[in-house]
């Protein structure tokens, strides 16, 4: 399941990131389950009458930023969010998660294409976990798989393990 890939991420993103103060914006809510966990909810009646709710939901936790249940939103609202931040003369983080699925949406694009053009600053997180609800196809799909078979990006990811691994904080 998608959202069991997003355990180490959404920890990570807790750690670095101070909700709600920073907006962290999911681009499909079921990969926020352990964001629930972490913001102080139960999942033991997760999607069920008065219980967690299995989406992002604004009216049942301040650390819910933004309502989707559908890919490919994430970059967009998340843009939204900082040109608000930015006229309100704010310096809180908005970072948009978003799989590598999802990233071949329409509005994904439309919004990557929009970020550089209203100058400002979103933290974009690919989640490139090969798995989508059918198989990857296009060009980003092709791109990406290039990415993860360079032996370059390899190299540079097997350094990096053992780097983390020779620190407090990787172990």
């Amino acid at each position: 399941s998608s959202n069991l890939g997003m355990v180490e991420l959404t920890i990570a993103l807790h750690k670095v990131f101070d909700t709600p103060e920073d907006h962290i914006i999911f681009d499909v809510s079921h990969q926020t389950y352990a964001h629930k966990l972490l913001t102080g909810r139960s999942l033991e009646n997760l999607r069920k009458f008065g219980g967690t709710s299995g989406f992002s939901k604004l009216s049942e936790s301040i650390h819910d930023s933004y309502e989707a249940g559908h890919s490919s939103t994430s970059i967009a609202a998340a843009l939204g969010f900082a040109k608000v931040r930015d006229l309100d003369k704010k310096k809180n983080e908005v970072i948009a998660i978003i799989g590598d699925g999802s990233l071949t949406g329409g509005l994904a694009l439309e919004a990557l294409n929009n970020i550089d053009n209203l100058d400002t600053k979103v933290i974009i997180v690919l989640n490139d976990n090969t798995m989508s609800i059918s198989e990857n196809v296009g060009g980003m799909s092709k791109f990406l798989k290039n990415v993860r078979l360079n032996t370059s990006y390899k190299a540079c990811k097997s350094g990096y393990k053992v780097v983390l691994n020779k620190s407090k904080t990787g172990k």
